[in-house]
């Protein structure tokens, strides 16, 4: 009886310690879940755009003045690089840069409003890519489809035609004109302020801001490519290198590529709309009724090939200008990483 007793006691102890050893550890293989990798900060997308812009513009504004020169008849020559020495020969550095102010003070802001945009347009088709997902699943990191970041670019190219259709607008004409004055003409306009103010005076905002739909028509399409080619460009240098696309980064090299092919490919699709809207933009009052007006006259005149005007000089200037944009913009993120 004893001995039976010793041993249900024993029984009984060995369960209450194995009992209370193993409760304690309960909480040890709980789950617990990992924070959802928190949105890149919307205030450093804007400021690394404006960086970005501020780069493209410096090394690319010299082949962007002999591209205009070249859609809008003021052309002395037909060589792209022919262009570029007679005007350093004629007019100096500065005339390589002549209208460079209208596109620096406005560039800067557009780059920065086209880059905030692209991230918010990011945040709008994931939010809608993710609806219906528990919140588990939306926890896990989110790998935009290309379709998506389509997208994103096309949304981006809205925001940013407030600003960039009056830049364009005043940098073609001070641009051309700047031509006419080289051949004995007299120059119309001072420089940006100057321009801005007397298109106001003459024809209100819808002066300022002709060409808009013209500018839409480029960057809408052109916005998708750029974007689009960007990621796509990243996302296969970083397969080649072996990098995770969730958290590696490429080289400043590679970026350089991805950047310049990028611009590329939005200027080879947007050069046609873009030769309609500088001529649209630096016509005289009531010469055109609309784009399509404009498209009529060119073909009549031109033939097809007119709508192709300059793009020897877009696609040169495009790869060093873009590949200092995504560069410039890339640097930008990482020294405001504290941002978030």
């Amino acid at each position: 009886m004893s001995s039976t007793t010793s041993e249900t006691t024993e029984s009984t102890t060995a369960v209450l310690v194995q009992a209370h050893t193993t409760k304690p550890s309960t909480p040890a293989i709980t789950e617990i879940e990992a924070p959802a990798k928190k949105s890149e900060s919307a205030l450093k997308s804007f400021i690394s755009g404006g960086v970005g812009g501020a780069c493209a513009v410096l090394v690319g504004h010299p082949l962007d003045l002999v591209k205009v020169r070249m859609q809008t008849g003021a052309a002395s020559s037909n060589s792209v690089f022919g262009m570029l020495s007679t005007t350093m020969r004629t007019e100096g550095i500065r005339g390589l840069y002549r209208g460079v102010s209208a596109p620096l003070t406005a560039v800067s802001p557009m780059f920065a409003v086209s880059f905030w945009s692209y991230d918010m347009g990011q945040r709008m088709v994931k939010a809608y890519g993710q609806n219906g997902m528990t919140e588990e699943e939306k926890a896990a990191p989110y790998t935009l489809s290309m379709g998506e970041i389509c997208v994103a670019g096309a949304f981006s190219a809205i925001p940013t035609t407030a600003i960039m259709a009056p830049s364009e607008r005043i940098k073609c004409l001070l641009q051309v004109q700047a031509n006419e004055v080289e051949k004995g003409g007299k120059a119309r306009y001072s420089g940006m302020f100057d321009c801005a103010k007397t298109l106001l005076k003459e024809g209100g905002l819808a002066s300022l801001y002709k060409g808009t739909g013209a500018t839409l028509l480029r960057d809408i399409p052109g916005t998708v490519a750029y974007f689009g080619t960007y990621e796509l460009t990243k996302r296969e240098l970083m397969k080649i290198q072996g990098i995770d696309p969730n958290n590696g980064q490429l080289s400043l090299s590679a970026v350089l590529f991805a950047g310049g092919f990028a611009g590329m490919a939005c200027w080879g699709i947007g050069i046609p709309a873009d030769v309609l809207k500088s001529r649209l933009q630096t016509a005289p009052e009531g010469k055109y009724s609309g784009i399509y007006d404009v498209y009529k006259a060119l073909i009549k005149e031109e033939g097809y090939a007119g709508l192709f005007k300059g793009m020897r000089p877009a696609l040169i200037r495009a790869f060093p200008a873009n590949a200092a944009c995504f560069l410039g913009v890339e640097v930008a993120k990482k020294v405001l990483g504290f941002m978030g």
